[in-house]
């Protein structure tokens, strides 16, 4: 359950545009993937205050509004938890909606977020059009 409760949180966080609410999900160690990320772009983050960082200016980018999917699964491991969803909000800079689709798989311990690897599109994230930042 505590894998459950976590990503409730997360989402609550999103919705409410406090990514440090976010961040501070992960254990002071915990970890983040990006397998599909773009050439050049962020692969890997290590540790809690490197999540911070990454997630700054993120609602000056978009702005989250609701969550349109969440699926989860359980695996054999109780604090392993497979989740895929979606939200849909705004592109900050247009006011156009945007809607990404992700599937993460996230584990939790006691201290937090121990690892969390987020398969989704970073090509398909919406930018401020001049290049903008790629999560």
């Amino acid at each position: 359950m505590r894998a459950h409760r976590t990503m409730d949180r997360l989402l609550e966080a999103v919705l409410a545009h406090d990514m440090a609410a976010f961040a501070r999900e992960w254990a002071p160690d915990g970890t983040v993937d990006f397998p599909f990320a773009p050439p050049g772009g962020v692969t890997h983050l290590e540790g809690r205050d490197a999540v911070t960082a990454h997630l700054q200016g993120y609602t000056d980018v978009v702005l989250p509004r609701r969550v349109v999917s969440d699926v989860r699964h359980d695996t054999a491991d109780p604090d392993t938890l497979v989740v895929e969803f979606a939200v849909a909000g705004d592109v900050v800079a247009t006011g156009e909606p945007y809607e990404m689709r992700y599937v993460a798989v996230v584990t939790v311990g006691d201290a937090g977020i121990a690892s969390y690897r987020d398969y989704w599109n970073p090509q398909a994230f919406p930018t401020t059009g001049a290049g903008g930042p790629t999560w």
